[in-house]
């Protein structure tokens, strides 16, 4: 076999050495001084001198040209080290550095105050680009709206104390983690601009979703913005059913009182006609129940016109530990505990605060009563524990509001979307009115209701937030649980 010839190696051109700024500088100094220094040799060496003096002369000769060679090498070079230096600062983001010899007299000075302009501008604008970030970062600390930036890959890398809120999880814990699993997964998929329910909680809080995208270091973001709009369309809601109720309720209450009279008249004339005992009697029992569903669906329609027509709060200075203890004592079907806390006067209508307590308690009651056949019906001791207690109604404060808790020992709910639900109920001679209207009396006084199902135990725990002072702030519900 014949071995293939070996291809040549392709001849790379070399490296070129070159030589370093200041060797050049040393060089063509000693080119520059060459003639004169032959010059002068020649001359020196023509003189009728002795060979150690012609050599003394001619090394001092060298000795200048190489001190002089030094100098030139150090005003040339040293300037343009230190604006090196100066540069090299200004890319670490360090502007404390500048030139010195900073003159308009010659080039060098020129360059010197250019780049000392340039380490000036840089740290100005390095000063307002920290104070429009801090700026920017109270600005978005500060927003009510929760808000979210999210990566190309979907996790977490921006949150404000708002979006904390709403997640009950603290920002070093959720950074960096997925919208599926923090249950914003809807926020990127759902259209912009539309309302949407987010699975963060038992709260059924309706947001609205702004979302839009920047960049951040050259990478696609997507910035999320969380509008709470529930109780926008609640008040749309409660606007349409009261519309609904009172049309409905006049339509009725005409049609439902004329039946009742006649369906009383009708029985009394029954009778007293010589007819058939077994026809009277089915014809009466049949009036008697016209008349007992009239009068039914007549209070039916009071309850809802109640609703419909609440008056604003009359406000007082009310003393919420006298309230809470007289509405409690109202209870006596099961053993209703009150958990005292600090003295708190602030201002409600006692009147509907007294009617939403009532309502709740009762409501707390009930539940207990579905899920035992024997309510406990010993009076609550001052200061007994709550595990003893069928119902327990506690309550805190701080400087802005007042935040009320009732506990009960119920089966819970099965369906806590729909608590607030205008017509719904469960019970089976319930009107679907009692829990409205408890939210009702509180957003009027610029307060907040919310219903879930205990973490610690079965039952239900309804949070009441209600401002200390007529509408002096926005409450949040973070009672302790």
């Amino acid at each position: 076999m014949g071995s293939s010839p070996i291809a040549p190696k392709p001849n790379r051109p070399r490296k070129r050495t070159r030589l370093l700024y200041e060797h050049r500088i040393s060089l063509y100094s000693f080119l520059v001084a060459l003639p004169a220094l032959l010059v002068s040799t020649v001359l020196v060496w023509m003189q009728p001198w002795s060979t150690s003096s012609r050599l003394a002369l001619t090394g001092a000769e060298l000795f200048v040209w190489w001190l002089l060679a030094l100098a030139l090498q150090e005003q040339t070079t040293r300037p343009l080290q230190t604006l090196a230096n100066v540069i090299g600062s200004l890319r670490e983001e360090d502007y404390s550095f500048r030139a010195r010899n900073a003159t308009a007299d010659d080039a060098l000075g020129e360059l010197s105050l250019e780049v000392n302009a340039l380490a000036d501008m840089l740290s100005s604008e390095k000063v307002r680009t920290i104070e429009a970030t801090a700026l920017l970062q109270r600005v978005v600390d500060e927003i009510d709206a929760p808000l979210f930036a999210f990566d190309p890959a979907t996790q977490l890398r921006l949150v404000n104390p708002a979006g904390e809120h709403l997640l009950r999880q603290n920002r070093i814990r959720m950074m960096g983690r997925k919208a599926k699993e923090l249950g914003l997964h809807e926020c990127l998929t759902a259209t912009n601009e539309t309302v949407v329910e987010l699975n963060v909680g038992e709260s059924q809080v309706r947001w609205l979703l702004r979302r839009s995208s920047f960049r951040q270091a050259g990478v696609p973001h997507t910035l999320v913005v969380l509008s709470d709009v529930s109780r926008a369309l609640r008040e749309e809601e409660r606007r349409a059913w009261q519309r609904l109720i009172r049309v409905l309720g006049h339509e009725l209450s005409n049609s439902l009182a004329p039946i009742k009279s006649i369906a009383g008249s009708l029985s009394s004339r029954v009778q007293s006609t010589d007819i058939d005992p077994a026809v009277r009697s089915d014809l009466q029992r049949g009036l008697e129940i016209i008349e007992t569903r009239s009068a039914s669906l007549q209070r039916f329609l009071e309850a809802y016109r109640k609703l419909a027509q609440m008056p604003k709060p009359n406000l007082k200075d009310v003393p919420l530990g006298a309230l809470v203890s007289r509405v409690a004592a109202l209870e006596v079907r099961v053993k209703v505990c009150v958990r005292e806390g600090p003295e708190v006067i602030f201002q409600a209508d006692p009147d509907q605060l007294e009617q939403m307590l009532i309502n709740l308690i009762r409501n707390a009651a009930d539940a207990v009563l579905e899920n035992t056949d024997a309510a406990a019906k010993e009076p609550c001791e001052p200061g007994a524990l709550t595990q003893v207690a069928d119902v327990i109604v506690r309550w805190d404060a701080d400087a802005n509001q007042v935040m009320l808790a009732i506990e009960d020992q119920g089966p819970g709910l099965l369906n806590p979307a729909n608590v607030f639900t205008p017509f719904y109920t469960t019970k089976p001679n319930g009107s679907g009115v009692g829990l409205v209207l408890c939210r009702q009396i509180a957003e009027a006084h610029g307060g907040s209701i919310e219903i879930s199902n205990r973490q610690d135990s079965h039952g239900c725990l309804v949070k009441v937030v209600l401002p200390r002072s007529a509408y002096s702030s926005t409450p949040q519900t973070n009672f302790r649980n």
